[in-house]
């Protein structure tokens, strides 16, 4: 297979761990035959430093003529510490997901039984443990009217029933290729919108007849994913509660350097790790790879690639059994990995596999 993919590596620990995953990408293409080639393009503060926006058109050009788009991570200290700078990082990211289209983020969590003990959480809690959080990303609070000055600000928390019924279908569908378990996460005792989303869901039940459909309040979901992870298969939710449950979930797989994700819409797909960008980590060879290397494997498996996403998976699995892990869930006195050498040691698993 040939895929043109787009490679915005971003800002702080991102180039670090972009460079692992493409690694991987060719090492996969080569053992599998493939031939992936890159596009790489600027994004977030870097985009900014240089043209003075986080997300240019020439960037945009560069991810619509894609098949995928591998992303890392934007942020950057100087910006995270003026509250009153009219240009963000962070914006390249929401304009980069409203001009693709992507509203359908999604969020695997899963655990490994060599890190249970890096959660806060009871092992026989997490043992198991294997869900899906869909978060719509392109409407809510994050895009919605907004306004700013001394004394007064606000948010507008607009849905309307098109935004709701596509990404609800995402979550129906989902769930019909799993347990056919499914739960729709509002704040429906409170919000106007959230009424709306669980009105819109009531009426599509009846089309998945498969799939039970339960709903439950944020706040109670917030508790539960942590008390009950277990429960869950399928979580579909408005942008806010998303972004705010996803980061919750790195509570159960021990790290947020283990969390990858995709984001699908209309134009081109786009696969990213959940953290941050750590800058205060950048070049200093401390980020854990795995979450971008994950997502490689799930922008693979996008494709009907699944051999060699299942490859992937199954040489990340292998390097945490073996303890090449960096510093954030090493064993205590166990060996020094950095992220080179951790991407090195699951370059080379596949070469041999």
């Amino acid at each position: 297979m040939k895929l043109r993919i787009a490679v915005l590596s971003g800002d702080g620990i991102g180039p670090e761990i972009m460079k692992q995953g493409i690694a991987v990408m060719n090492a996969i293409a080569s053992k599998f035959n493939h031939e992936f080639t890159y596009e790489e393009a600027i994004c977030g503060a870097h985009a900014i430093d240089v043209v003075g926006e986080p997300y240019p058109e020439s960037t945009h050009e560069v991810c619509m003529r894609a098949d995928a788009v591998l992303f890392a991570a934007v942020g950057d200290l100087k910006y995270d510490n003026d509250p009153t700078s009219p240009v963000r990082p962070e914006q390249g990211l929401l304009a980069m997901r409203k001009k693709l289209g992507l509203f359908a983020n999604i969020r695997p969590v899963f655990t490994y039984d060599c890190l249970l003990h890096k959660s806060p959480l009871k092992d026989e809690l997490l043992r198991g443990v294997n869900f899906v959080v869909i978060r719509e990303l392109t409407g809510g609070m994050y895009f919605g009217a907004k306004h700013q000055d001394n004394d007064m600000a606000y948010d507008t928390d607009i849905y309307t029933r098109p935004e709701i019924e596509r990404i609800l279908k995402v979550g129906f569908e989902t769930a019909m290729k799993r347990k056919r378990h499914l739960t729709v996460v509002d704040k429906a005792n409170v919000l106007a919108s959230s009424r709306l989303w669980r009105q819109i869901a009531q009426e599509m039940e009846p089309l998945y007849p498969e799939v039970t459909t339960d709903y439950m309040f944020v706040d109670n979901a917030s508790m539960r994913v942590l008390t009950e992870p277990g429960y869950f298969d399928v979580i579909v939710t408005e942008n806010t509660f998303g972004d705010i449950l996803t980061d919750e979930t790195s509570c159960i797989t021990g790290s947020m350097g283990l969390q990858p994700s995709s984001s699908l819409g209309e134009h081109t797909p786009l696969f990213e790790p959940v953290h941050g960008s750590w800058p205060q980590a950048a070049g200093q060879n401390l980020a854990n790879p795995l979450a971008q290397i994950l997502s490689a494997a799930m922008l693979l498996e996008h494709f009907g690639l699944e051999a060699e996403g299942k490859l992937v998976r199954e040489a990340v699995s292998a390097s945490l059994d073996a303890h090449v892990r960096t510093p954030e869930i090493q064993v205590e006195g166990g060996a020094k990995y950095g992220t080179k050498e951790v991407g090195e040691w699951i370059v080379n698993y596949i070469n041999e596999a």
